[in-house]
C-alpha cells in the first residue's frame, strides 16, 4: 500500500498476544516518536470486566476508542506509535477520527494456535488465553494497512514495516541469467521488496527483468527496469545492489556504469564466481569512492539459489551487518536451522573460500567418476552401479553421491543418457585459479590440481582415442571388492577434505583473515554441492583443531582404510585404469607419514648445479651450507 510521506501516527493493531507493544515499542525507538500503550489507557470496569473473564461490548470500548483517538490527534504533529487492538472496521473509524491522511495501520496477523500458544505461556497479563476466540470472532481485516504475519523474529518484522513506511525497495539485483533469476525469487519468497534490472540490448536482450516479473507471482511487488539509473533511484539508502553476472571484466565495466548513480555508503555486493584478487582491487578502489563492496560466495547452483543456497560474504564488517538479513534470510539453514551463511573475514576472503569450495568439489567429483570407472571395468551395469552407491549413502551420504545415483539411473527411451554424453569435462576456471593459488602458497593441496588435469586430460578425446589403438597391452582383471572401493573413496574424501581446509587456514593466516574453519565447515552442511554427513561431522573437530589428519576420528578412519586404497590403488595400476584423485590421495599420505624423506637429495642436487646452499640435520642455527661437489 502507498503510505503517505508526512503521516504520523502509527496504530499496531491485531489480537492480543500478536505482538503490538513488542513491535510497537521497536518502531517508536527506531522512529524516535512516542510510543503510547493502548491497554494502558483502557477505564478500570474494562480491565475489571476483562480480568472476570467477560469480553467487552462495543458500548465498553467507545469511551476508550475517543481516549486514544484524543492522544492521538495530540502527538500528530510529533508522531507517535499506539498500540490498539482495533479488530472492527468500525473501531478503526473512531480511532482515527479527525485525523484524514495521518494515521498508518499495521495489522500483526497471525494464526489462532500460533496466537493460543503465546497467550498461554504469558504471565502477568490481564487477558484471559480463553477469550482469545471471542476476538478473532470479531476481527475484521483491514483492506488499508501494512500487514505484517507474526512468524518472522521481531528484528525482521521490524524491518518489514520500515521498509513499507519508505515506499522504496530493499535490495536490487543486477543480472536476469539463470542464478540471477533464482536469487530474485528467493528474496521476494522470503518477504523483501526488490527491484531487479537487466541491460537492453536490441534485438537480443529486450524487457528480459519485466518478463521476468510477470512470469512469478512471488515478484508481484518487484520493480523490474532495463534503465540503470532508474533501478538505482528505486532503492532505499544506502542501497544494497546485488550483481549476479559474469566474473571477470564485466564486473568492473557494471561498477563503471553504476558509480555515477550511487552515493556514499551505498554498498555493491558481488555474488559470482570472481577471483579473491579482483575483489581484493575492487574494495579498493570503491573504498576512495566511499562506497562499499562484499565479496560474496554462493553456492548450491540453481536451486540452491532459488531455495536457499550456502553464502560465504567478506569484506567491510560494518557494511555487512547492512546486508546480513537478506543473505542471512534466503541462506539454507543447517541441522540447529541457524543460516548457512557467515562473515567469512576482511577483503576477498568470502571468494577465495568459494574459490576452494569449487576445488573440493572438482576432487570430489573426479573421485566419484574414478569409482564409477572401476565399476564399469568390472562390466558393472549402470543400475547396478547405482544401487551400490546408495548403500554407501548410509556411511558416505552426500550431494554430489545422490545426484551421482540419480544421474545413472536416468534413461532416454532404452539407453541410459549418461552412456550417450561425450567424455569431455569442462572447466569455468576456478579450479584453475585453486591449482595457482595452491603453487604459489607452497602448501601440498595435491588432490584439487590432480583432478582439473584429469578434466584437461579428457579434453584431448583424439589423442586418447589414438593412444589407445597404439599402446593396446593386455592388462590384468583384478576385481576389486565393493567395500574395499568404498573405503578407498572415504580415504580419499577425508584427504581431500583435510587438504582444502589446509589450505584456507594457511591463506587466511598470511592475509589475516582470521576465517575461522569449524563456521566454514558449518555453512558447507546445508544449500552447497559439497554438503555431505562427512561435513557436518567435520564441524566439531574444526572447532578444536585447525588439522583433521592428527585427530579423530579422521586419523583412526585413514588407518583403518589405508589397506582398502592401497589395495585399489595397485589393482587399478595392474588394470591399468586412470585413477589420479584416488592415487594421489594415497600418495600424499605416504609422504605426509614419512618423517625422514628423499628431498635431502633433491637439495644437493640443487646445491651442486647452482649454488643454492642446504641446511644441515640437527643443526640449531639454521646456517646455510654450500660443498663444492666437483673434486
Amino acid at each position: 500500500m502507498a503510505i503517505h510521506k508526512e503521516s504520523k501516527v502509527i496504530v499496531v493493531m491485531g489480537v492480543s498476544g500478536s505482538g503490538k507493544s513488542t513491535i510497537a515499542h521497536l518502531l517508536s525507538q527506531e522512529l524516535n516518536i512516542k510510543f503510547i500503550e493502548g491497554d494502558d489507557h483502557h477505564p478500570p470496569a474494562n480491565i475489571n470486566k476483562m480480568a472476570n473473564g467477560q469480553p467487552l461490548n462495543d458500548e465498553d470500548r467507545l469511551p476508550w476508542l475517543d481516549s486514544l483517538n484524543k492522544i492521538a490527534l495530540t502527538y500528530k504533529s510529533s508522531g507517535c506509535v499506539i498500540t490498539c487492538s482495533a479488530l472492527r472496521h468500525s473501531y478503526r473509524e473512531k480511532l482515527a477520527q479527525s485525523l484524514e491522511d495521518k494515521i498508518i495501520w499495521i495489522y500483526l496477523k497471525g494464526d489462532y494456535d500460533l496466537i493460543y500458544d503465546r497467550m498461554t505461556n504469558r504471565k502477568g497479563h490481564f487477558m484471559n488465553p480463553e477469550m482469545l476466540k471471542s476476538q478473532f470472532d470479531t476481527l475484521e481485516e483491514p483492506n488499508r494497512a501494512i500487514t505484517i504475519k507474526i512468524n518472522d523474529s521481531p528484528e525482521l518484522m521490524l524491518h518489514r514495516i520500515k521498509q513499507e513506511l519508505n515506499m522504496t525497495t530493499e535490495i536490487g539485483v543486477i543480472g536476469m541469467g539463470v542464478m540471477g533469476k533464482s536469487l530474485s525469487r528467493n528474496l521476494a519468497r522470503n518477504g523483501f521488496i526488490i527491484s531487479v534490472y537487466n541491460r537492453h540490448v536490441a534485438g537480443k536482450e529486450e524487457n528480459i527483468a519485466a518478463d521476468f516479473k510477470s512470469e512469478h507471482p512471488e515478484l508481484e511487488k518487484t520493480l523490474a527496469f532495463d534503465n540503470l539509473s532508474d533501478f538505482v533511484q528505486s532503492l532505499a539508502q544506502p542501497r544494497k545492489i546485488i550483481l549476479m553476472v559474469n566474473a571477470g571484466p564485466t564486473i568492473d565495466a557494471i561498477i563503471d556504469d553504476l558509480c555515477p548513480h550511487l552515493d556514499e555508503e551505498d554498498i555493491i555486493i558481488d555474488a559470482g564466481n570472481s577471483h579473491f584478487a579482483d575483489t581484493d582491487r575492487r574494495i579498493n578502489f570503491l573504498q576512495e569512492k566511499k562506497l562499499h563492496f562484499i565479496g560474496t560466495g554462493v553456492s548450491g547452483g540453481e536451486k540452491g539459489a532459488l531455495l536457499g543456497p550456502s553464502i560465504m560474504p567478506s569484506g567491510d564488517r560494518q557494511a555487512y551487518e547492512k546486508v546480513k538479513i537478506y543473505l542471512e534470510t534466503i541462506a539454507a539453514k543447517d541441522s540447529n536451522a541457524k543460516p548457512c551463511c557467515t562473515y567469512i573475514g576482511e577483503k576477498g576472503s568470502g571468494h577465495f573460500v568459494k574459490m576452494i569450495h569449487n576445488g573440493i568439489e572438482y576432487a570430489e567429483m573426479q573421485l566419484l567418476a574414478e569409482c564409477y570407472a572401476i565399476l564399469k571395468a568390472q562390466n558393472t551395469s549402470n543400475k547396478d552401479a547405482a544401487d551400490i552407491f546408495e548403500t554407501w549413502m548410509k556411511d558416505q551420504g552426500s550431494y554430489l553421491l545422490s545426484i551421482t545415483i540419480d544421474i545413472l539411473r536416468k534413461k532416454e527411451g532404452n539407453d541410459y543418457i549418461l552412456d550417450l554424453i561425450l567424455d569431455k569435462a569442462a572447466n569455468k576456471g576456478t579450479g584453475k585459479w585453486a591449482t595457482s593459488t595452491i603453487a604459489d602458497s607452497g602448501e601440498p593441496a595435491t588432490m584439487i590440481p590432480s583432478a582439473l588435469f584429469a578434466r584437461y586430460l579428457s579434453f584431448f578425446k583424439e589423442k586418447r582415442q589414438k593412444a589407445e589403438l597404439l599402446f593396446s597391452a593386455t592388462s590384468q582383471n583384478n576385481p576389486i571388492p565393493i567395500l574395499e572401493l568404498m573405503e578407498a573413496y572415504q580415504f580419499a574424501r577425508i584427504i581431500n577434505h583435510h587438504q582444502g581446509f589446509a589450505l584456507i587456514n594457511s591463506i587466511s593466516d598470511k592475509h589475516s583473515w582470521n576465517v575461522n574453519l569449524a563456521e566454514v565447515a558449518r555453512i558447507w552442511t546445508e544449500g552447497c554441492i559439497i554438503k555431505s554427513d562427512l561435513m557436518k561431522n567435520i564441524v566439531e573437530t574444526l572447532q578444536h583443531h585447525n588439522n583433521l589428519l592428527f585427530n579423530k576420528p579422521w586419523s583412526s578412519i585413514l588407518s583403518e582404510c589405508h589397506k582398502s586404497i592401497q589395495a585399489v590403488v595397485i589393482k587399478c595400476i595392474e588394470n591399468q585404469e586412470h585413477i589420479p584423485c584416488l592415487t594421489e590421495a594415497l600418495n600424499y599420505f605416504h609422504g605426509i607419514k614419512i618423517g625422514d624423506g628423499s628431498a635431502n637429495l633433491i637439495q644437493a642436487q640443487r646445491d651442486y648445479f647452482g649454488a643454492h646452499t642446504y641446511k644441515k640435520k640437527n643443526d640449531p642455527s639454521e646456517q646455510s651450507y654450500h660443498t663444492l661437489w666437483e673434486t
